[in-house]
Protein backbone atom coordinates (compact mmCIF):
# COMPACT_ATOMS: atom_id res chain seq x y z
CA UNK A 1 0.00 0.00 0.00
CA UNK A 2 1.42 3.38 -1.00
CA UNK A 3 2.07 5.89 1.79
CA UNK A 4 2.31 9.64 1.43
CA UNK A 5 4.84 11.73 3.27
CA UNK A 6 3.49 15.09 4.47
CA UNK A 7 4.82 18.03 2.52
CA UNK A 8 7.43 20.16 4.29
CA UNK A 9 6.51 23.62 5.54
CA UNK A 10 8.90 26.44 4.81
CA UNK A 11 9.71 28.88 7.65
CA UNK A 12 8.20 31.95 5.97
CA UNK A 13 4.91 30.08 5.46
CA UNK A 14 4.81 28.94 9.07
CA UNK A 15 5.71 32.41 10.35
CA UNK A 16 2.69 33.92 8.58
CA UNK A 17 0.32 31.32 10.02
CA UNK A 18 1.95 31.08 13.48
CA UNK A 19 -0.26 33.59 15.40
CA UNK A 20 -3.45 31.80 14.34
CA UNK A 21 -2.30 28.27 15.30
CA UNK A 22 -3.08 26.48 18.54
CA UNK A 23 -0.26 25.01 20.62
CA UNK A 24 -0.74 21.51 19.22
CA UNK A 25 -0.91 22.84 15.66
CA UNK A 26 2.30 24.75 16.20
CA UNK A 27 4.10 21.62 17.38
CA UNK A 28 2.85 19.54 14.46
CA UNK A 29 3.67 22.26 11.95
CA UNK A 30 7.13 22.80 13.44
CA UNK A 31 7.92 19.10 12.92
CA UNK A 32 7.36 19.64 9.18
CA UNK A 33 9.94 22.42 8.89
CA UNK A 34 13.05 21.09 7.08
CA UNK A 35 15.85 20.26 9.51
CA UNK A 36 18.26 22.66 7.79
CA UNK A 37 16.05 25.66 8.60
CA UNK A 38 14.30 24.50 11.78
CA UNK A 39 17.05 25.86 14.05
CA UNK A 40 16.88 29.35 12.54
CA UNK A 41 13.08 29.38 12.73
CA UNK A 42 13.14 28.28 16.38
CA UNK A 43 15.68 30.97 17.29
CA UNK A 44 13.54 33.62 15.57
CA UNK A 45 10.62 32.96 17.96
CA UNK A 46 10.04 35.01 21.09
CA UNK A 47 10.97 33.49 24.46
CA UNK A 48 7.30 32.76 25.42
CA UNK A 49 6.76 31.04 22.05
CA UNK A 50 9.95 28.99 22.49
CA UNK A 51 8.91 27.97 26.01
CA UNK A 52 5.43 26.97 24.81
CA UNK A 53 6.89 24.94 21.95
CA UNK A 54 9.50 23.14 24.09
CA UNK A 55 7.00 22.24 26.82
CA UNK A 56 4.61 20.81 24.21
CA UNK A 57 7.31 18.47 22.85
CA UNK A 58 7.97 14.91 24.04
CA UNK A 59 10.52 14.86 26.91
CA UNK A 60 13.20 13.33 24.69
CA UNK A 61 13.14 16.30 22.28
CA UNK A 62 13.19 19.10 24.83
CA UNK A 63 16.90 18.75 25.60
CA UNK A 64 17.91 19.31 21.97
CA UNK A 65 16.12 22.62 21.72
CA UNK A 66 17.04 23.91 25.17
CA UNK A 67 20.71 23.24 24.47
CA UNK A 68 20.47 25.14 21.20
CA UNK A 69 19.91 28.36 23.17
CA UNK A 70 22.66 30.68 24.35
CA UNK A 71 22.67 31.18 28.15
CA UNK A 72 20.98 34.61 28.01
CA UNK A 73 18.27 33.23 25.70
CA UNK A 74 17.83 30.16 27.92
CA UNK A 75 17.19 32.49 30.88
CA UNK A 76 14.43 34.23 28.93
CA UNK A 77 12.79 30.90 28.06
CA UNK A 78 12.94 29.65 31.66
CA UNK A 79 11.45 32.91 32.97
CA UNK A 80 8.73 32.86 30.30
CA UNK A 81 7.57 29.39 31.42
CA UNK A 82 5.19 28.82 34.31
CA UNK A 83 7.02 28.44 37.65
CA UNK A 84 6.04 24.75 37.84
CA UNK A 85 8.06 24.00 34.67
CA UNK A 86 11.18 26.07 35.30
CA UNK A 87 13.20 23.46 37.17
CA UNK A 88 12.44 20.88 34.50
CA UNK A 89 13.69 23.22 31.76
CA UNK A 90 16.85 23.98 33.73
CA UNK A 91 17.41 20.24 34.07
CA UNK A 92 17.60 19.88 30.28
CA UNK A 93 20.74 22.05 30.15
CA UNK A 94 24.29 20.78 30.54
CA UNK A 95 25.98 21.51 33.87
CA UNK A 96 28.10 24.46 32.68
CA UNK A 97 25.21 26.20 30.94
CA UNK A 98 22.91 25.59 33.89
CA UNK A 99 25.38 27.37 36.21
CA UNK A 100 25.59 30.30 33.79
CA UNK A 101 21.82 30.53 33.58
CA UNK A 102 21.43 30.47 37.36
CA UNK A 103 23.93 33.33 37.68
CA UNK A 104 22.03 35.36 35.09
CA UNK A 105 18.73 34.72 36.87
CA UNK A 106 20.05 36.71 39.84
CA UNK A 107 19.91 39.90 37.78
CA UNK A 108 16.79 41.94 37.12
CA UNK A 109 15.25 41.34 33.70
CA UNK A 110 15.48 45.01 32.74
CA UNK A 111 19.18 45.41 33.59
CA UNK A 112 22.26 44.80 31.45
CA UNK A 113 23.18 41.84 33.67
CA UNK A 114 19.88 40.16 32.81
CA UNK A 115 20.45 40.71 29.08
CA UNK A 116 24.09 39.73 28.77
CA UNK A 117 25.59 36.55 27.36
CA UNK A 118 28.47 35.31 29.58
CA UNK A 119 30.16 33.69 26.57
CA UNK A 120 32.43 35.90 24.50
CA UNK A 121 35.78 35.78 22.71
CA UNK A 122 38.68 36.72 24.98
CA UNK A 123 42.42 37.01 24.39
CA UNK A 124 45.44 38.01 26.46
CA UNK A 125 47.43 41.19 25.74
CA UNK A 126 50.77 39.35 25.55
CA UNK A 127 49.58 36.92 22.84
CA UNK A 128 50.93 37.25 19.34
CA UNK A 129 48.41 37.80 16.56
CA UNK A 130 48.88 34.21 15.35
CA UNK A 131 48.31 32.86 18.87
CA UNK A 132 45.21 35.04 19.28
CA UNK A 133 43.70 33.84 15.99
CA UNK A 134 44.32 30.22 16.94
CA UNK A 135 42.76 30.76 20.37
CA UNK A 136 39.83 32.53 18.74
CA UNK A 137 39.18 29.50 16.49
CA UNK A 138 39.24 27.23 19.56
CA UNK A 139 36.69 29.40 21.37
CA UNK A 140 34.27 29.61 18.43
CA UNK A 141 34.12 25.81 18.38
CA UNK A 142 33.01 25.94 22.02
CA UNK A 143 29.67 27.66 21.29
CA UNK A 144 30.77 31.27 21.65
CA UNK A 145 27.80 33.10 20.16
CA UNK A 146 29.27 36.51 19.29
CA UNK A 147 32.56 36.96 17.43
CA UNK A 148 32.27 40.58 16.31
CA UNK A 149 35.13 41.55 18.60
CA UNK A 150 37.77 39.87 20.75
CA UNK A 151 38.08 41.33 24.24
CA UNK A 152 41.50 41.69 25.81
CA UNK A 153 41.53 40.62 29.47
CA UNK A 154 44.29 40.22 32.04
CA UNK A 155 44.69 37.19 34.30
CA UNK A 156 42.06 38.55 36.71
CA UNK A 157 39.52 39.15 33.90
CA UNK A 158 39.84 42.95 33.94
CA UNK A 159 38.91 44.47 30.57
CA UNK A 160 41.98 46.12 29.02
CA UNK A 161 40.85 46.69 25.46
CA UNK A 162 39.11 45.35 22.37
CA UNK A 163 40.28 44.25 18.95
CA UNK A 164 38.11 43.58 15.92
CA UNK A 165 38.49 40.49 13.76
CA UNK A 166 39.51 42.73 10.88
CA UNK A 167 42.36 44.18 12.93
CA UNK A 168 43.52 40.70 13.92
CA UNK A 169 43.65 39.42 10.37
CA UNK A 170 45.30 42.58 9.00
CA UNK A 171 48.04 42.77 11.65
CA UNK A 172 51.48 41.19 11.25
CA UNK A 173 51.55 37.64 12.72
CA UNK A 174 54.37 38.41 15.18
CA UNK A 175 52.79 41.55 16.61
CA UNK A 176 51.29 41.40 20.08
CA UNK A 177 47.59 41.95 20.76
CA UNK A 178 48.31 44.90 23.07
CA UNK A 179 49.95 46.72 20.15
CA UNK A 180 46.79 46.69 17.99
CA UNK A 181 43.98 46.73 20.56
CA UNK A 182 41.83 49.80 21.23
CA UNK A 183 41.89 50.77 24.88
CA UNK A 184 38.93 53.19 25.04
CA UNK A 185 36.14 50.62 25.26
CA UNK A 186 32.53 51.68 25.77
CA UNK A 187 31.07 49.57 28.60
CA UNK A 188 27.99 49.26 30.80
CA UNK A 189 27.69 47.97 34.34
CA UNK A 190 25.63 44.98 35.40
CA UNK A 191 22.80 47.16 36.75
CA UNK A 192 22.59 49.61 33.83
CA UNK A 193 18.94 49.94 32.79
CA UNK A 194 18.03 48.32 29.48
CA UNK A 195 16.71 51.59 28.07
CA UNK A 196 20.10 53.23 28.68
CA UNK A 197 21.81 50.28 26.97
CA UNK A 198 19.49 50.68 23.99
CA UNK A 199 20.37 54.37 23.70
CA UNK A 200 24.09 53.50 23.67
CA UNK A 201 23.57 51.08 20.79
CA UNK A 202 21.58 53.68 18.88
CA UNK A 203 24.10 56.44 19.52
CA UNK A 204 27.30 54.53 18.72
CA UNK A 205 26.22 52.01 16.05
CA UNK A 206 27.88 49.08 17.86
CA UNK A 207 27.23 45.37 17.42
CA UNK A 208 28.03 44.49 21.05
CA UNK A 209 28.78 46.22 24.36
CA UNK A 210 30.73 44.54 27.20
CA UNK A 211 29.25 44.37 30.70
CA UNK A 212 31.68 44.97 33.58
CA UNK A 213 31.44 45.00 37.36
CA UNK A 214 32.56 47.77 39.72
CA UNK A 215 36.21 46.68 39.39
CA UNK A 216 35.97 46.56 35.58
CA UNK A 217 36.05 42.77 35.42
CA UNK A 218 34.20 41.66 32.30
CA UNK A 219 31.09 39.63 33.07
CA UNK A 220 29.46 39.25 29.68
CA UNK A 221 28.27 40.86 26.49
CA UNK A 222 25.04 42.53 25.36
CA UNK A 223 24.56 42.23 21.60
CA UNK A 224 22.46 44.31 19.24
CA UNK A 225 20.21 41.25 18.71
CA UNK A 226 19.39 41.23 22.42
CA UNK A 227 18.58 44.92 22.52
CA UNK A 228 16.22 44.86 19.51
CA UNK A 229 13.65 42.91 21.56
CA UNK A 230 14.14 45.29 24.48
CA UNK A 231 13.50 48.34 22.32
CA UNK A 232 10.32 46.75 20.96
CA UNK A 233 9.09 45.90 24.47
CA UNK A 234 9.86 49.38 25.83
CA UNK A 235 8.21 51.12 22.87
CA UNK A 236 5.13 48.89 23.19
CA UNK A 237 4.87 49.58 26.92
CA UNK A 238 5.17 53.35 26.42
CA UNK A 239 2.56 53.38 23.64
CA UNK A 240 0.10 51.44 25.78
CA UNK A 241 0.63 53.79 28.73
CA UNK A 242 0.26 56.87 26.54
CA UNK A 243 -3.02 55.37 25.32
CA UNK A 244 -4.35 55.53 28.88
CA UNK A 245 -4.00 51.97 30.21
CA UNK A 246 -1.60 49.72 32.08
CA UNK A 247 1.06 48.07 29.92
CA UNK A 248 0.21 44.52 28.84
CA UNK A 249 2.71 41.86 29.89
CA UNK A 250 1.84 39.51 27.01
CA UNK A 251 0.67 39.68 23.37
CA UNK A 252 -2.92 40.87 22.86
CA UNK A 253 -4.47 37.43 22.28
CA UNK A 254 -2.48 35.90 25.16
CA UNK A 255 -4.04 38.23 27.72
CA UNK A 256 -7.24 36.83 29.21
CA UNK A 257 -10.46 38.79 28.86
CA UNK A 258 -10.56 39.44 32.61
CA UNK A 259 -6.91 40.46 32.59
CA UNK A 260 -7.57 42.90 29.75
CA UNK A 261 -10.46 44.43 31.70
CA UNK A 262 -8.23 44.93 34.74
CA UNK A 263 -5.56 46.62 32.64
CA UNK A 264 -8.02 49.02 31.07
CA UNK A 265 -10.72 49.59 33.69
CA UNK A 266 -8.48 51.21 36.29
CA UNK A 267 -7.38 54.12 34.13
CA UNK A 268 -10.85 54.51 32.63
CA UNK A 269 -12.32 54.87 36.12
CA UNK A 270 -9.70 57.47 37.04
CA UNK A 271 -10.42 59.39 33.83
CA UNK A 272 -14.17 59.07 34.37
CA UNK A 273 -13.92 60.52 37.87
CA UNK A 274 -11.76 63.29 36.43
CA UNK A 275 -14.35 64.06 33.78
CA UNK A 276 -16.95 64.37 36.54
CA UNK A 277 -15.14 67.56 37.46
CA UNK A 278 -16.16 68.86 34.03
CA UNK A 279 -19.80 68.44 35.00
CA UNK A 280 -19.03 70.21 38.28
CA UNK A 281 -17.44 73.10 36.39
CA UNK A 282 -20.43 73.30 34.04
CA UNK A 283 -22.73 73.42 37.06
CA UNK A 284 -20.72 76.27 38.53
CA UNK A 285 -21.35 78.31 35.37
CA UNK A 286 -24.97 77.22 35.07
CA UNK A 287 -26.27 80.78 35.47
CA UNK A 288 -24.03 82.08 32.66
CA UNK A 289 -25.12 79.26 30.37
CA UNK A 290 -28.81 79.94 31.13
CA UNK A 291 -28.40 83.62 30.26
CA UNK A 292 -26.31 82.98 27.13
CA UNK A 293 -27.23 79.56 25.75
CA UNK A 294 -25.09 80.26 22.70
CA UNK A 295 -21.99 79.77 24.88
CA UNK A 296 -22.85 76.09 25.37
CA UNK A 297 -22.58 75.51 21.62
CA UNK A 298 -18.83 76.06 21.73
CA UNK A 299 -17.96 74.05 24.85
CA UNK A 300 -16.98 70.88 22.87
CA UNK A 301 -14.90 73.01 20.51
CA UNK A 302 -13.02 74.70 23.35
CA UNK A 303 -12.26 71.66 25.50
CA UNK A 304 -11.37 69.36 22.59
CA UNK A 305 -8.89 71.93 21.24
CA UNK A 306 -7.21 72.18 24.63
CA UNK A 307 -7.13 68.40 25.04
CA UNK A 308 -5.72 67.86 21.56
CA UNK A 309 -2.95 70.42 22.06
CA UNK A 310 -2.09 68.90 25.45
CA UNK A 311 -2.00 65.40 23.98
CA UNK A 312 0.35 66.55 21.22
CA UNK A 313 2.71 68.18 23.70
CA UNK A 314 2.80 65.30 26.17
CA UNK A 315 3.44 62.74 23.40
CA UNK A 316 6.35 64.81 22.04
CA UNK A 317 7.97 65.28 25.44
CA UNK A 318 7.49 61.66 26.59
CA UNK A 319 9.25 60.42 23.46
CA UNK A 320 12.01 63.03 23.74
CA UNK A 321 12.65 62.05 27.37
CA UNK A 322 12.73 58.36 26.41
CA UNK A 323 15.34 59.05 23.72
CA UNK A 324 17.33 61.42 26.00
CA UNK A 325 16.83 64.22 23.47
CA UNK A 326 15.47 66.23 26.41
CA UNK A 327 16.63 65.99 30.04
CA UNK A 328 15.12 67.14 33.33
CA UNK A 329 17.35 70.22 33.40
CA UNK A 330 15.85 71.33 30.08
CA UNK A 331 12.38 71.94 31.56
CA UNK A 332 12.71 75.72 31.43
CA UNK A 333 13.74 75.72 27.76
CA UNK A 334 10.88 73.36 26.94
CA UNK A 335 8.38 75.51 28.84
CA UNK A 336 9.39 78.69 26.99
CA UNK A 337 9.23 76.90 23.65
CA UNK A 338 5.84 75.32 24.36
CA UNK A 339 4.29 78.56 25.66
CA UNK A 340 5.25 80.25 22.38
CA UNK A 341 4.00 77.24 20.42
CA UNK A 342 0.73 77.26 22.37
CA UNK A 343 0.20 80.99 21.73
CA UNK A 344 0.88 80.51 18.02
CA UNK A 345 -1.34 77.44 17.69
CA UNK A 346 -4.08 79.05 19.78
CA UNK A 347 -3.97 82.15 17.59
CA UNK A 348 -4.35 80.02 14.47
CA UNK A 349 -7.30 78.09 15.90
CA UNK A 350 -8.80 81.22 17.40
CA UNK A 351 -8.63 82.99 14.05
CA UNK A 352 -10.37 80.10 12.35
CA UNK A 353 -13.02 80.03 15.12
CA UNK A 354 -13.71 83.76 14.82
CA UNK A 355 -13.95 83.53 11.03
CA UNK A 356 -16.34 80.58 11.24
CA UNK A 357 -18.72 82.34 13.66
CA UNK A 358 -18.74 85.59 11.67
CA UNK A 359 -19.26 83.83 8.32
CA UNK A 360 -22.14 81.74 9.74
CA UNK A 361 -23.68 84.86 11.23
CA UNK A 362 -23.42 86.67 7.91
CA UNK A 363 -24.97 83.78 5.99
CA UNK A 364 -27.54 82.40 8.42
CA UNK A 365 -27.85 84.97 11.27
CA UNK A 366 -27.20 82.16 13.74
CA UNK A 367 -25.71 83.95 16.76
CA UNK A 368 -27.71 87.16 17.11
CA UNK A 369 -26.76 90.80 17.51
CA UNK A 370 -23.74 90.06 19.74
CA UNK A 371 -22.14 87.63 17.32
CA UNK A 372 -18.91 89.64 17.15
CA UNK A 373 -18.47 89.52 20.94
CA UNK A 374 -19.26 85.79 20.94
CA UNK A 375 -16.66 85.29 18.21
CA UNK A 376 -14.05 87.23 20.19
CA UNK A 377 -14.89 85.22 23.32
CA UNK A 378 -14.33 81.95 21.46
CA UNK A 379 -11.16 83.24 19.78
CA UNK A 380 -9.54 84.56 22.96
CA UNK A 381 -10.59 81.43 24.89
CA UNK A 382 -8.98 79.21 22.27
CA UNK A 383 -5.69 81.09 22.62
CA UNK A 384 -5.82 80.65 26.40
CA UNK A 385 -6.99 77.03 26.42
CA UNK A 386 -4.55 75.83 23.74
CA UNK A 387 -1.65 77.62 25.44
CA UNK A 388 -2.60 76.09 28.79
CA UNK A 389 -3.08 72.64 27.23
CA UNK A 390 0.31 72.81 25.52
CA UNK A 391 2.03 74.01 28.68
CA UNK A 392 0.46 71.45 31.03
CA UNK A 393 0.93 68.62 28.52
CA UNK A 394 4.64 69.40 28.16
CA UNK A 395 5.36 69.91 31.87
CA UNK A 396 3.50 66.90 33.30
CA UNK A 397 6.09 64.33 32.04
CA UNK A 398 8.85 66.38 33.71
CA UNK A 399 6.95 66.42 36.99
CA UNK A 400 6.42 62.64 36.87
CA UNK A 401 10.08 61.99 36.00
CA UNK A 402 11.18 64.26 38.87
CA UNK A 403 8.95 62.32 41.28
CA UNK A 404 10.43 59.02 40.07
CA UNK A 405 7.47 57.83 37.99
CA UNK A 406 7.43 56.76 34.36
CA UNK A 407 6.74 59.86 32.20
CA UNK A 408 4.64 57.65 29.91
CA UNK A 409 2.05 57.60 32.69
CA UNK A 410 1.22 61.17 31.59
CA UNK A 411 -1.13 59.61 29.07
CA UNK A 412 -2.86 61.68 26.42
CA UNK A 413 -6.35 60.90 27.85
CA UNK A 414 -5.16 61.97 31.32
CA UNK A 415 -3.85 65.29 30.00
CA UNK A 416 -7.04 65.80 27.96
CA UNK A 417 -9.16 65.25 31.08
CA UNK A 418 -7.08 67.72 33.06
CA UNK A 419 -7.34 70.35 30.32
CA UNK A 420 -11.12 69.81 29.90
CA UNK A 421 -11.82 71.07 33.40
CA UNK A 422 -9.39 73.98 33.31
CA UNK A 423 -10.51 74.85 29.75
CA UNK A 424 -14.07 75.41 30.93
CA UNK A 425 -12.86 77.77 33.64
CA UNK A 426 -10.81 79.75 31.11
CA UNK A 427 -13.70 79.86 28.62
CA UNK A 428 -16.35 81.11 31.02
CA UNK A 429 -13.94 83.53 32.68
CA UNK A 430 -13.20 85.12 29.30
CA UNK A 431 -16.95 85.16 28.54
CA UNK A 432 -17.69 86.90 31.83
CA UNK A 433 -15.19 89.63 30.99
CA UNK A 434 -16.06 90.21 27.32
CA UNK A 435 -19.83 89.70 27.50
CA UNK A 436 -20.52 91.61 30.74
CA UNK A 437 -23.30 94.09 30.13
CA UNK A 438 -24.49 92.38 26.94
CA UNK A 439 -25.31 88.68 27.06
CA UNK A 440 -24.15 88.34 30.70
Amino acid sequence: METFEPEPIFPHELRDAWPALSRDERVESFKLVPHATADDFFLSLTAPEQAELILAMPPGERRTWMRLLAPDDAVDVVQAAASAHREALLGELDEATRREVQVLQAYEEDEAGGLMNPRFVRVRPEMTIDEAIGYLRKQTREQVETVYYAYVLDARQHLLGVVSLRQLFQAAPDKRVEEVMRRDVLTVTENTDQEAVGRLFAGHALMAIPVVDAERRMKGLVTVDDIVHVVQEEATEDIQKVGGMEALDAPYFKVSFLGMLKKRAGWLLVLFVGEMLTATAMGHFEEEIARAVVLALFVPLIISSGGNSGSQATTLIIRSLALSEVRLRDWWRVMRREVLAGLALGTILGGVGIARILIWEGLFHTYGEHAFLVAMTVGVSLVGVVTWGTLSGSMLPFVLRRLGFDPASASAPFVATLVDVSGLVIYFTVAAILLRGTLL
